[in-house]
């Protein structure tokens, strides 16, 4: 579920034998995510966000979720730096790719193959993490969802597509914003340390990528 590399777009519908359109899926399910990695497949795997790894660099490793890890690079640079991960995704194909990226890491990494909008994990981390996941349930009611697996004193990293940053390639659905964020975070429970927009460029084959992310990170009270 995790997107990475900036590139995600709208599924459309699907002609039937009779030539008509059945109704659009949901952007951003299982399909549309198993489609992505195959083709990502073919490339080499991009690099954790610095976002996660600078945004977590003050806290003391414990365990955290990487909640749509992708092919896992930001589950892997936090598991380096002492964390216990659990990375989770709806694509087996990404996970495939992740499980063979972490023989050194395997030990404190856990993969688990998870919609995660309907994930009923039954338990907490001291960090939950999101980096461009994209569900077709919406990214507020994803957002929200996520911060109840938050444990008490634990916090939530949410890294996403600013909204209004000029992302021509990116539909609405995939967009963020700081208010929408902390919309979902009762202040009488959560307290945001951080909240910030950051402009990047990320290579992409001979293509570069100009990205404005948004960085929320929140702390359960």
């Amino acid at each position: 579920m995790n997107e990475h590399s900036g590139d995600a777009s709208s599924v459309h519908g699907v002609p039937t034998r009779h030539g008509h359109a059945d109704p659009e899926p949901p952007p951003f399910g299982k399909r549309y995510w198993e489609d992505h990695w195959a083709r990502a497949g073919r490339r080499a795997p991009a690099p954790a966000n610095p976002y996660v790894v600078s945004a977590t660099a003050d806290l003391p490793p414990g365990s955290a979720l990487d909640a749509g890890c992708g092919v896992g690079a930001e589950a892997i640079a936090l598991a380096e730096r002492g964390w216990k991960v659990t990375g989770a995704d709806i694509s087996p194909a990404a996970l495939s790719t992740a499980r063979a990226r972490t023989e050194d890491a395997a030990a404190r990494i856990e993969w688990v193959d998870a919609d995660l909008t309907r994930w009923e994990p039954e338990r907490t981390w001291d960090l939950v993490v999101t980096n461009y996941a994209h569900p077709d349930s919406g990214q507020l009611a994803f957002y929200r969802r996520l911060a109840s697996w938050v444990a008490p004193g634990g916090s939530l990293l949410v890294i996403a597509h600013a909204a209004g940053g000029g992302h021509g390639h990116h539909p609405v659905e995939a967009l963020a914003s700081a208010e929408g964020v902390a919309g979902v975070l009762p202040s009488d429970e959560w307290v945001v340390d951080l909240s910030e927009e950051h402009d990047r460029e990320v290579a992409r084959g001979a293509q570069t990528l100009r990205l404005r992310d948004l960085v929320v990170r929140a702390r359960r009270r």
